[in-house]
């Protein structure tokens, strides 16, 4: 007979955390643990990049995983991840993710990541902290999917909180939240609603000329398959997209990094 009083096995948790400094010079300081990884591959054009992954090939329930950048006054930089993180079925508790970014005086970052994919029954809780110098500004993109769409996937129970906040001097000035759960699936599954465009996205780009690229940006708004709006509050330029499917989603943000930014796209995007 089994034995109805065995204690309950306790699933193995991982936990990561890389962070990267960065002058003008390049390199100063790199500290990784776990299953948190940062690359810096040889650059010969564009700016220096920062590569992160995730070892442990995804996001299980009561994972913990950290990735940090701190750029130094003058110091100008790419970063993003080396494939789209996956957040799994959970079993139990969230897991959860943090991203802590800091650009110094006259500095720039392109926090570009790939995207993430919500399984069915996932639950991440994730914050994005960026600290913002004075004469420092970012650019930012969030994107995600709803489901492994390849495989007709669409989840019906998920728990998301996903938050990014940007200060400038300690002062907020940019907020943006995103809240789902399964109650709100339910409401959002109508055919104008995610139920038809389970892969959505957001653009930001923060810095006092931010306003003046919006009609480039609105100019090429116009891939088949995806639905966008832009806007310009001061100091910043907010894109918001959503598509059927990320192949569409993922053709449309590069076409309006191409136009917003001088640089060559991620080295690891293309490949």
């Amino acid at each position: 007979m089994f034995d109805t009083g065995a204690t309950a096995i306790r699933m193995q948790r991982s936990q990561g955390a890389a962070h990267v400094v960065m002058g003008p010079r390049g390199l100063i300081d790199l500290a990784q643990r776990g299953s948190a990884k940062a690359m810096l591959p040889r650059m010969t054009a564009g700016l220096p990049e920062i590569v992160f992954l995730n070892t442990s090939g995804g996001l299980a329930s009561g994972d913990r995983l950290s990735f940090a950048v701190d750029l130094r006054a003058g110091t100008r930089a790419l970063a993003t991840s080396q494939t789209a993180e996956r957040a799994y079925r959970a079993t139990g508790a969230p897991a959860r993710a943090s991203v802590a970014l800091s650009v110094g005086a006259g500095g720039w970052l392109d926090w570009l990541p790939q995207e993430t994919i919500l399984y069915d029954n996932a639950r991440l809780e994730r914050d994005t902290a960026v600290d913002l110098a004075p004469g420092a500004g970012c650019l930012l993109l969030e994107m995600l999917v709803l489901g492994r769409l390849a495989m007709g996937e669409r989840p019906t129970r998920l728990h998301l909180r996903d938050r990014r906040v940007v200060r400038r001097a300690g002062r907020v000035i940019h907020h943006d939240a995103l809240a789902l759960d399964d109650d709100a699936l339910a409401r959002l599954a109508g055919p104008a609603l995610t139920g038809a465009a389970p892969a959505l996205a957001t653009l930001a780009m923060i810095a006092d000329d931010a306003p003046d690229r919006l009609a480039a940006a609105r100019a090429v708004l116009d891939e088949p398959g995806v639905t966008a709006a832009a806007s310009a509050p001061p100091g910043r330029l907010v894109i918001r997209l959503l598509a059927a499917d990320g192949w569409p989603l993922r053709r449309q943000i590069n076409r309006l990094l191409r136009v917003l930014r001088p640089d060559p796209l991620p080295r690891i995007w293309q490949v």
